[in-house]
């Protein structure tokens, strides 16, 4: 039964669609002038004619201070070319059906002075091994008070610890 209806399914044309996310489509590119070090340039490619408006929210971050302005093209003359910066988008697109879309991005950039470029930082690596730390488990019988000091002799009616053990003597 179920190879009859599995069979029905896919003579009729059962097909399944990738999803298309429109936040893919969002990028930026960036400039950089004696006035303004940093200029940021925002752009959504492939949805023009199904958006009806878009807003732009930049927020752009120095080891000091965050700065943020608003439109397609955001200028930043508080940034130096010298600075990592952390910079930060959120577009809001409102189709002509009254649909809503918010995309978020962030990445940080650092400027090339040999390419008079700013360009986005790799994405740390993700930890390809991890190993197992052993604890150091000598049984020497050396003898510490509760504070680590080194004891020469078991102490009378107090606590101490030996290999790793807490131990009290009467």
């Amino acid at each position: 039964m179920k190879r009859i209806i599995f069979t029905l399914l896919v003579a009729l044309g059962l097909q399944t669609q990738a999803q298309v996310n429109i936040c893919d489509s969002v990028t930026y590119t960036t400039t950089s002038t004696i006035n303004y070090p940093f200029i940021v340039s925002g752009s959504v490619s492939g949805f023009s004619n199904m958006i009806d408006s878009i807003s732009w929210n930049w927020t752009v971050c120095n080891t000091s201070a965050c700065y943020t302005d608003a439109g397609g093209n955001a200028h930043f003359s508080q940034v130096s070319t010298t600075d990592t910066l952390k910079v930060c988008y959120d577009v809001v697109m409102t189709n002509l059906n009254g649909m809503a879309y918010t995309c978020t991005g962030c990445d940080s950039l650092i400027y090339n002075p040999n390419t008079y470029q700013w360009e986005v930082l790799p994405r740390l690596a993700q930890p390809t091994l991890v190993k197992e730390i052993r604890f150091n488990t000598d049984n020497n019988n050396k003898i510490y008070d509760l504070l680590g000091k080194k004891l020469s002799s078991i102490p009378k009616g107090k606590m101490y610890i030996r290999n790793n053990r807490l131990c009290i003597s009467k």
